[in-house]
C-alpha cells in the first residue's frame, strides 16, 4: 500500500455498522463524469462537495482573470478525483497533498500574472525613484550647516510699448554686495550680463529672476575678491521692467536643524494627537456599547440577547471596513484634514475597541458576580462592583495598545488626505523632494518605534 495513504477499511459508520462495499469502477467513473460525485457514493460527501464547487471556482476563477490556460491543469487533478474516488470505493484515503500543492502553485502564477510583479521591466525612471528612496534613507535631512543669504538685485527692461524709459537700480550700502547688468534694456532671447561684486569669495552663488513666479536663470561662482559675471538669456517676452537677484548661501559655522526637519515634526506631533484623540472618541462610544455587547451579562432573556446581537453585529460592520477606505469616504464628506482622519480612526476604533473590551468581560470570573448577587444587588451594581474592578486593568492595556495602533494607521491615511506626516510624506514624494521624504519616514519609524515600545511597557505594568 501506499505510504501516502491509510487505510480506512473497515472504519465503523455513526450507527456502528460496518460500511457497506462499494464498487470502485462505479465510483471512478462517477467521478469522471462530475468531479466529487465518485466521493460521495464512496461515503465521503465533504471531500466530494469540495471538489465539485472547489474545481468548478478554481476554473471559473482562471476564466476570470483572463488565464483559461491555467485552468487546463485542473485537468490533473480531474485526473486525480478519479483515482481518488477508485482508492476510497477500496477503502483507502488517498493524500490530497498533490493536488493542493498544485492548486496553490497554479494560484501563485495567476497571483503574480494578476499583480503584474515584473521587477526587470521597470522604466529607468522608476528604479531612479527607488534608488533616490534608498539614497535619501542613508542621506536624510535632520540638520543643516548654519548660513547666511547674502543678496543683490539689479533691474533691466524689456523694451516694447509701455515699458519705462529711465531705469532707476536700487541703491546699495559701501561694502555689501552689488550687482549690474548689461545692457539693461533688452529683447526676449537676448543675453544679459550680470556683473557682481562685494560677495564672499570662492563660493558658488545663483541667479533668480524676481516676479510672481520666481526663475533661477543660472549660477555663478565668485572669484578671490568676490566678484563675478555671468550671463544669461532673457526669458521675458511682455515689455517692462524685471529684477533679477543675485543669492549667495555663506556658512558661518556650526549647525543647526534644518527646515525640513522643523517643517516635518509638527506635523509627526500632529499625528500623535490625531491619534489620541480618535482613540478617546472610540473609547467614549465603546466603554458603554461593550457591556451590551457580552454575552454573560446579556443572556437575560430575548430582548437582552437581541441587543448582544445588534451591538456584536455593529462592531463587526466597523471592524470589517479598512481604515483607509473609511478615511476616503471621510475626507469627501468633511474635506482634506485632520477632522478626517479623526472621523476615520474614531469609526474603525469604536468597532475594534468595543469587541475587544466585550470579550474581556466575558472572560471574567463570575463568582464575585454571585457574591455580588447574593447580597440582592440590582443589576447595575453587580456590573459596578463585581464586573468592572476585573476588566479595569484588561480595558487600560487594550486602550493603550488602540492608540498605538492609531499613531501608525494615523501615517497611513495622511497619504489619502487625512491630515499629518502622511499627507506631508506624500507632498514631499509628489515634488521629488527625496531626502525630504526620506526624513519623514525615519520621524514616523522613530516614533511608531518608541511608542511601541511604551505602550509595551505600560501594558506589562498594569496587567
Amino acid at each position: 500500500m501506499n505510504k501516502q495513504t491509510k487505510s480506512v477499511r473497515g472504519r465503523n459508520t455513526p450507527d456502528n455498522q460496518v460500511r457497506p462495499p462499494k464498487s470502485p469502477i462505479l465510483a471512478a467513473v462517477l467521478s469522471a463524469v462530475i468531479p466529487g460525485l465518485g466521493q460521495i457514493y464512496a461515503g465521503k460527501p465533504t471531500r466530494g462537495i469540495s471538489l465539485l464547487i472547489g474545481l468548478v471556482a478554481q476554473a471559473a476563477l482562471f476564466y476570470g482573470v483572463g488565464m483559461p490556460y491555467l485552468a487546463g491543469w485542473i485537468a490533473l487533478i480531474w485526473l486525480w478525483n478519479i483515482w481518488d474516488a477508485r482508492c476510497l470505493a477500496k477503502g483507502v484515503l488517498a493524500s490530497a497533498a498533490g493536488p493542493v500543492i498544485l492548486i496553490l502553485l497554479l494560484n501563485f502564477i495567476a497571483a503574480w500574472k494578476v499583480t503584474d510583479i515584473h521587477v526587470p521591466s521597470l522604466q529607468s525612471e522608476q528604479r531612479s525613484v527607488i534608488g533616490h528612496i534608498v539614497s535619501g534613507l542613508g542621506n536624510p535631512d535632520f540638520v543643516s550647516r548654519k548660513t547666511k543669504q547674502f543678496s543683490a538685485t539689479a533691474k533691466y527692461v524689456v523694451a516694447g510699448p509701455g515699458a519705462p524709459k529711465v531705469i532707476q537700480q536700487p541703491k546699495t550700502k559701501p561694502g555689501e554686495p552689488e550687482i549690474s547688468v548689461s545692457p539693461d534694456k533688452v529683447r526676449n532671447g537676448e543675453s544679459v550680463t550680470v556683473v557682481g561684486k562685494n560677495f564672499a569669495p570662492n563660493l558658488k552663488g545663483s541667479l533668480i529672476l524676481l516676479g510672481a513666479d520666481e526663475m533661477s536663470v543660472g549660477s555663478f561662482h565668485t572669484g578671490n575678491k568676490g566678484q563675478f559675471a555671468k550671463a544669461f538669456p532673457n526669458p521675458r517676452y511682455i515689455p517692462g521692467d524685471y529684477f533679477v537677484q543675485a543669492r549667495m548661501d555663506v556658512p558661518m559655522g556650526g549647525w543647526s536643524l534644518s527646515s525640513t526637519l522643523k517643517d516635518a515634526a509638527p506635523r509627526m506631533f500632529e499625528t500623535i494627537y490625531l491619534a489620541f484623540i480618535g482613540t478617546a472618541l472610540s473609547l467614549i462610544f465603546a466603554l458603554p456599547l461593550s457591556f451590551l455587547g457580552a454575552r454573560n451579562l446579556m443572556s437575560g432573556n430575548a430582548f437582552l440577547k437581541a441587543i448582544y446581537g445588534i451591538v456584536r453585529g455593529l462592531f463587526s460592520v466597523l471592524r470589517s471596513v479598512e481604515v483607509l477606505i473609511i478615511a476616503v469616504i471621510a475626507v469627501a464628506a468633511v474635506g482634506i484634514g485632520p477632522f478626517a482622519g479623526v472621523l476615520a480612526l474614531a469609526i474603525h476604533g469604536i468597532g475594534a475597541l468595543g469587541k475587544l473590551y466585550s470579550e474581556a468581560i466575558e472572560s471574567i470570573e463570575h463568582g464575585p458576580i454571585e457574591a455580588i448577587k447574593s447580597t440582592g444587588a440590582s443589576d447595575i451594581q453587580v456590573t459596578a462592583y463585581a464586573v468592572v474592578p476585573q476588566v479595569v486593568p484588561q480595558f487600560i492595556a487594550f486602550t493603550l495598545y488602540r492608540w498605538d495602533i492609531n499613531v501608525r494607521m494615523a501615517t497611513v491615511i495622511g497619504l489619502v488626505g487625512g491630515g499629518g506626516i502622511g499627507y506631508q510624506l506624500i507632498q514631499y514624494m509628489n515634488l521629488l523632494q527625496w531626502r525630504q521624504a526620506a526624513t519623514a519616514i525615519w520621524l514616523i519609524a522613530g516614533v511608531v518605534m518608541l511608542m511601541d515600545y511604551a505602550s509595551a511597557v505600560i501594558r506589562e505594568k498594569i496587567v
